[in-house]
């Protein structure tokens, strides 16, 4: 009608939130591998008759296999030990590894935000696997043979906002996502390397992480995060 004017409806845009995706390291994050390793490694130099220190290899956990293999092989020999002692992992290494305190609750806590938990580990897939069923760990989806900046790429395929793992390549790793770092003190590094190291949270352990996740997720929800 004349002298009538309308003016158009024009909803609110809210930028879209991608759904929380969490990504977690494995030996010494999630899992207390070390007894495993140790007995994979002890029967390893027993069949080469190569001395290894067991005890200085499950140190400095993070790595790649490869990486800790030619502290003791020929490079040449490498490649076949590391061959070898894949073959003999599942069936010393598993058994006596543990869940360290707050893994399952801090997998479970993704869930139940409706997240998506990942485990990216330098880990042999297969392996890894083997570790998640036999202790009741149940992430999304395992990616393994990755380390430090490459971790980075597949977090970042996976749209992860979060990567908690213990070492100072964790959190390279999550830096190349462009992820927020939660670093746990349970590996070879300690609290001042992890956060010189870039990580942006600090916990001792995991049994802090559902809390920390809860109040992380409700800032994202207000746009704080």
């Amino acid at each position: 009608m004349a002298g009538m004017t309308t003016t158009a409806q024009h909803p609110v845009q809210h930028p879209r939130r991608h759904p929380l995706t969490v990504g977690f390291d494995l030996d010494m994050t999630l899992v207390d591998s070390r007894p495993g390793i140790a007995a994979a490694f002890r029967v390893l130099s027993a069949e080469k008759g190569v001395p290894i220190d067991v005890d200085l290899v499950v140190s400095r956990l993070g790595p790649p296999l490869e990486t800790e293999l030619a502290h003791w092989f020929p490079a040449d020999e490498v490649p076949a030990a590391a061959a070898r002692y894949r073959e003999l992992y599942p069936g010393h290494a598993i058994a006596p590894s543990t869940a360290l305190a707050g893994a399952r609750e801090s997998v479970a806590a993704v869930r139940a935000l409706g997240g998506r938990a990942i485990v990216v580990t330098a880990k042999y897939a297969a392996h890894a696997k083997l570790h998640l069923t036999r202790l009741g760990i149940e992430p999304d989806t395992v990616v393994g043979g990755l380390w430090a900046e490459a971790k980075g790429e597949a977090l970042r395929e996976h749209g992860a906002q979060v990567y908690v793992g213990d070492h100072t390549g964790d959190v390279r790793g999550a830096r190349v996502a462009g992820a927020l770092s939660v670093a746990v003190t349970t590996g070879p590094c300690d609290a001042t390397e992890l956060r010189t190291a870039g990580a942006g949270v600090v916990l001792e352990d995991l049994t802090g992480f559902p809390v920390w996740l809860a109040a992380f997720e409700a800032d994202r929800a207000t746009g704080t995060a």
